[in-house]
């Protein structure tokens, strides 16, 4: 006897088994969240995977996400602890890691990381070998390098999300003096994703307008409007968010999503994010740091030359130490 389905339904032709546009989320904490709803919010897969250890809680969300399928684009969200239902996935976002306990050295946070990431990063490639991973996990530079030297995958195929974020800020908190909006104030936050960021001063402008040219002293600390103060509050603005709501997630998941809509629909759109910088402005070491870079279907395939002050140099070298400083002595990579 015929079932329901079968009476409804007359099959033609054999639907695809494969997604499309599939983007799995490792990490289902208030970032990994943040990016699945920033994602499904855009519309860009036909299939979303979330990973976790936490059974209960990866269940829970999958079911909260499904339950407002009528209002989204994805035709299906999955979830499981087995990574085989990452499978063939075009992007895979690593938002996983541990927590800096009080008191815990950096280098020991990120080698707990790397631990982390040993068990990770394997089962992404066995069942997603030609994927774009972009990781977001803290410290994020060196998480990325972490993941380029595990991974096998050629640079341009692991990217960080590096400085996209502090470029988003910078341009608000400037856009916010001027009274206009931060599409239209256009400026760069390169380096370390943290404290030893870089703001390109010389390259601030709007409307092709130099703002430094309207003010040489903008950036010093001779500038009487004090426009430096803009980059410290980027520095400190995820500080200042963990500080009044004890953590970040709203603005990380828009910034992913939106490099992940770049790649998916291969705009070729510039983002500051972390890439392989050896080689380029003197630096010597294997690290990952944020420059301005085009983003496709195929993953990061070229970096903008900025014409950066010396000054602007020399603190992206000293972004590059900090880090190096900490990669040198990981072990098991």
């Amino acid at each position: 006897m015929a079932t329901l389905k079968e009476k409804l339904i007359t099959p033609i032709a054999e639907g695809s088994t494969v997604p499309n546009n599939k983007i799995t989320v490792v990490g289902v904490g208030q970032v990994g969240m943040a990016c699945a709803i920033s994602i499904l919010g855009k519309g860009l897969c036909d299939e979303l995977a979330l990973v976790d250890v936490l059974e209960d809680k990866l269940k829970g969300e999958m079911m909260d996400l499904q339950h407002g399928s009528l209002f989204l684009q994805a035709h299906k969200i999955v979830a499981d602890k087995d990574y085989a239902v990452t499978a063939n996935s075009k992007i895979v976002v690593v938002t996983a890691g541990v927590r800096q306990q009080e008191g815990e050295s950096r280098l020991n946070l990120v080698q707990r990381n790397v631990n982390v990431f040993k068990f990770i990063i394997p089962q992404i490639i066995k069942y997603s070998p030609n994927c774009t991973i972009l990781v977001v996990s803290n410290p994020v530079d060196i998480l990325t390098y972490v993941t380029w030297k595990l991974s096998g995958l050629p640079k341009h195929r692991v990217i960080g999300s590096g400085c996209n974020l502090d470029t988003a800020r910078f341009r608000h908190l400037m856009a916010e003096r001027l009274g206009i909006h931060p599409t239209s104030c256009h400026g760069w936050i390169l380096g370390e994703h943290g404290d030893s960021s870089v703001a390109v001063w010389s390259g601030v402008n709007v409307a092709g307008v130099s703002l430094q040219e309207l003010n040489p002293a903008m950036g010093t600390d001779k500038d009487s409007e004090n426009w430096k103060e803009v980059h410290k509050q980027v520095v400190e603005s995820a500080y200042e968010v963990i500080r009044l709501k004890g953590y970040t997630n709203w603005a990380i998941g828009l910034s992913v999503a939106e490099l992940c809509e770049t790649m998916l629909k291969n705009l070729c759109r510039v983002h500051s994010v972390s890439t392989l910088v050896k080689g380029m402005y003197g630096i010597e070491n294997d690290v990952f740091l944020s420059l301005p870079a085009v983003l496709s279907t195929s993953g990061l395939t070229s970096v903008i030359n900025q014409k950066l002050k010396d000054d602007e140099v020399a603190q992206l070298k000293k972004s590059a130490d900090t880090l190096w400083n900490i990669q040198k002595d990981l072990k098991d990579l």
